[in-house]
């Protein structure tokens, strides 16, 4: 059953402002990083997921299946390819002025990239209707919200490809109790 109300106060609360404020509280920028570089997430996800639940909502797996696959397109051909040559360029730009600002445009242009990726995540979940089920209220308590981010996150298929890279489950885990513990501080509109 999806709470009309949980969803009329999502849409008055832009998914980005929400991230920006998230990312911005101690420890979730490396946890990201940890969750990004270590086990092959995808951010954008985890904030969309992170931002459903302080509203109250989780999104509905079966209508989750493809938003996920359409997002994680954009992920790999534009924010990852970006991403991968900004990174690239990094010993480059040590010796000289022009590749360090041709880095800092791109970083700019991957930033772009993931508020795109946001915003079409948002307006997905801002469409949400009972009828279309997207979207339904989250009852999770906060001491299973970084379980429950994992288990939404890394859904089997994946997860077992994950499980054989060098990272522990255990790592993971930690990454997603400290995004966890800052949504409990952002304040909750549940």
């Amino acid at each position: 059953m999806l709470d009309s109300n949980r969803l009329q106060r999502l849409q008055q609360a832009p998914l980005w402002d929400f991230a920006l404020a998230l990312y911005a509280q101690p420890g979730v920028e490396q946890a990201c990083l940890v969750l990004q570089d270590k086990a092959g997430g995808d951010v954008c996800e985890l904030l969309f997921h992170s931002w459903l639940y302080q509203h109250g909502l989780q999104a509905a797996p079966m209508a989750l299946n493809t938003i996920r696959q359409e997002r994680l397109g954009w992920q790999q051909r534009v924010t990852e390819a970006l991403r991968s040559l900004r990174r690239e360029l990094k010993p480059q730009a040590e010796g000289s002025d022009s590749i360090t600002t041709l880095r800092k445009t791109i970083q700019q242009a991957e930033l772009q990239a993931e508020r795109e990726n946001l915003q079409r995540w948002q307006a997905w979940a801002w469409h949400a209707t009972a009828s279309n089920q997207r979207l339904t209220n989250n009852q999770i308590s906060p001491p299973e919200v970084a379980r429950w981010l994992h288990d939404t996150l890394f859904f089997l298929e994946f997860d077992q490809q994950r499980q054989n890279r060098s990272h522990t489950r255990r790592d993971l885990l930690s990454a997603l109790e400290v995004v966890a513990c800052q949504l409990d501080r952002l304040g909750s509109s549940r």
